[in-house]
């Protein structure tokens, strides 16, 4: 029987979203355990990958001040769509990888007040039902791997351990926004392998500048549950830094600027990367500076409109590539 979510409760669970409604009512429980209905975490996801594209695909170098020719499509062509390939293999990943979180979670989630209503602790599905659904997503995941370089397939199989045990570092470290990066911001490394078939100095740190994006983000997000999260002993950087988090937030944001810098100037990159990094540096300083620690609804909104840091770096890196 399902758990009613009581009036007024603080919950990013958007019953009403439009991937939701376009299934029957027994198979939306399934589209909330793969966080359909809160797409922002597919982008945080996937945007690692498209960067890690966009840097190391392959491009023709303007000549002569001349902009995107005839001669570019094949190169753009093969970039779109391995575009489209890690955005289906992000979607079907990020859906597994909830899944299993949400498995791992679901006693801890049944006392927190944001995450009771979703659909384990709340009984809408069985925990055999979602082990199922969260192979059947790791399988569309696995179909797309296997269709790169052996190298590639090889660093794509590597993440599964950081997967896998991401949702237990919040009982034994304060740092589980680490770990979570490490996941998330594999795609960095996952793109570059696919594009190069190697792994650069560029990848790695795109890679550590993403791990440090997380930490910001991830952060904020978990600012949500600190009371609850007290109380029910789950660990986080929001808790352990929450005497000084502008502070820290700001120690986090310059690192990965600077590891997104790095890696512009690694693969010698136009100017137009930087200019896309400058901006990308004053949004995570407005994050930073007007973040409300201890207001749910802010420190949600403020999570979200990371997506904007995406594309302000997928803009910066592709202008820096074809102009």
């Amino acid at each position: 029987m399902t758990k009613a979510i009581p009036a007024g409760s603080h919950t990013d669970i958007n019953r009403a979203h439009w991937t939701l409604r376009l299934l029957p009512a027994s198979l939306r429980p399934y589209g909330r355990l793969a966080r359909w209905d809160r797409p922002i975490g597919i982008w945080l996801l996937l945007f690692p990958c498209w960067w890690a594209l966009a840097l190391s695909v392959p491009i023709p170098a303007p000549q002569d001040g001349v902009g995107l020719t005839a001669r570019h499509l094949p190169a753009l062509g093969t970039l779109a769509w391995l575009m489209v390939l890690f955005a289906i293999g992000t979607v079907a990943m990020r859906g597994a990888g909830c899944t299993w979180n949400d498995i791992l979670d679901r006693d801890f989630d049944a006392r927190v007040e944001r995450t009771r209503g979703r659909p384990l602790p709340a009984g809408e599905a069985t925990v055999r039902q979602a082990l199922v659904w969260a192979a059947l997503q790791a399988a569309v995941g696995a179909v797309i791997l296997l269709g790169f370089s052996g190298f590639a397939i090889a660093v794509g199989l590597a993440s599964l351990v950081i997967v896998a045990i991401y949702p237990l570092m919040k009982r034994i470290t304060s740092w589980p926004q680490v770990v979570l990066g490490f996941a998330f911001n594999w795609g960095a490394l996952l793109g570059w392998a696919v594009a190069q078939d190697t792994i650069g100095w560029g990848a790695v740190a795109l890679y550590l500048g993403g791990i440090a994006w997380t930490l910001v983000y991830d952060t904020i997000y978990a600012m949500q549950d600190q009371r609850d999260d007290a109380i029910v002993g789950v660990r986080s950087t929001a808790r352990r830094f929450q005497a000084h988090p502008r502070t820290w937030l700001t120690i986090f944001a310059v690192l990965a600027v600077v590891g997104f810098g790095l890696a512009g100037w690694f693969t010698s990159i136009g100017p137009l990367y930087y200019v896309g990094l400058a901006l990308v540096a004053a949004h995570l300083a407005w994050q930073v500076a007007t973040v409300k620690p201890h207001d749910p609804a802010d420190c949600l909104h403020k999570f979200r409109v990371n997506r904007g840091i995406g594309w302000l770096l997928l803009a910066g890196s592709l202008a820096g590539r074809l102009v």
